[in-house]
């Protein structure tokens, strides 16, 4: 499947949505893009108006995706960045219209949505592609390496944890309960640590989870724990939380010969929240913040060996996503590919719900 256009003319990129996704994510990451251009931003608010206009002069605004989609035939992709309640039908819209689709995570509340909008993308022959830049984080590239190369013979265990400490909820749709707004850390941080265990290690036989609500005003699950057992016998232990005071290793990575242990974030979304911008040395973290790789020994009592962090690379989504319009490229993430980890999801809901492992 490709896009609409070739040529040395940029692809015309209509995002809609400018809060936190659209402006610190996909609005640098597309600008920067060789073969994409940010065309249009969509927001109804004024200051994010404002804000998108100071952060990028010749873009044109518009109030509302309808505005949007009424220039369809001017755009050659449009980029779903606004809350998740909107995701499926702005991207159905989209795709009707004609115009290849990025849509943020999760694609969809569920499963089922996610396949029946990578069937009316194939039927119309576009573009559909999920943003799950933490393929691109420079922790998990470098574990991907390191699984690459053998370093840990055979995986039994793979551990992955996106805490924060945020005691006091922050409001809005993302902490909402109501089950339409699809919010909730499960579906947040929890679209991430699934995906990168199901590319790691396969498709899930089976789940189990664990979702609090642990913070009073809080409406929405914010501390999470779920446990796959892949295909392949590898067992993931996957935490997400607002509510860890001591923050464990985002990963620890247990093989048959020597273990990986990983502290700390990737720093690509605090350069971008900063306004930074991609550039030599981008996604490069100093040496005090390796992981290391070693056996029978704790890393924090010296055991094990530093392994350089390769530099995390969030800009190859969209070039990958440049590529596939242009030259019939492969799709970075396809919405098969998260449906499969909206499967995982929606039987972690089932399993926290009714205290039992789920078959999948």
């Amino acid at each position: 499947m490709t896009g609409r256009k070739t040529g040395e003319t940029p692809l015309r990129v209509g995002l809609i949505g400018y809060g936190l996704a659209g402006s610190v994510f996909h609005a640098p990451l597309i600008a920067g893009t060789e073969g994409l251009a940010l065309d249009t931003v969509v927001t109804s608010h004024p200051e994010r108006q404002e804000q998108a206009r100071a952060a990028f002069p010749d873009v044109r605004l518009a109030a509302t995706a309808e505005d949007l989609l009424a220039r369809a035939d001017a755009l050659d992709l449009i980029v779903v960045a606004s809350p998740n309640r909107t995701h499926v039908p702005l991207a159905t819209a989209a795709l009707k219209a004609g115009v290849p689709v990025v849509v943020d995570k999760p694609v969809a509340g569920t499963a089922a949505e996610a396949r029946a909008l990578a069937a009316l993308a194939d039927e119309r022959g576009l573009l559909l592609s999920v943003f799950q830049n933490r393929r691109w984080d420079n922790d998990f590239l470098t574990l991907r390496r390191l699984l690459a190369d053998g370093e840990l013979g055979d995986v039994r265990r793979f551990e992955s944890r996106f805490e924060r400490w945020r005691p006091q909820p922050k409001g809005g749709w993302r902490e909402s309960g109501d089950p339409a707004e699809i919010g909730g850390l499960l579906y947040d941080l929890g679209s991430h640590v699934v995906d990168q265990a199901l590319t790691l290690f396969g498709p899930a036989a089976s789940v189990y989870a664990e979702a609090d609500v642990r913070r009073p005003g809080a409406e929405a699950d914010d501390d999470t724990f779920i446990a796959l057992t892949h295909t392949n016998g590898v067992r993931s232990h996957l935490y997400v939380s607002a509510t860890t005071p001591q923050l464990g290793p985002r990963f620890r990575v247990l093989g048959s010969t020597a273990g990986y242990v990983k502290y700390g974030l990737d720093p690509q979304e605090a350069a971008l929240r900063e306004g930074g911008r991609p550039g030599p040395g981008w996604g490069e973290e100093p040496e005090e913040l390796w992981g290391r790789v070693g056996a029978g020994e704790s890393p924090l009592t010296g055991g094990g060996r530093p392994v350089r962090t390769l530099p995390g690379d969030y800009p190859a989504y969209y070039a990958a996503v440049s590529k596939a319009l242009i030259d019939g490229g492969p799709n970075p993430v396809t919405a098969v590919e998260a449906a499969a980890a909206l499967d995982v999801l929606e039987a972690a809901r089932r399993s926290a719900r009714d205290g039992v492992a789920v078959t999948l």
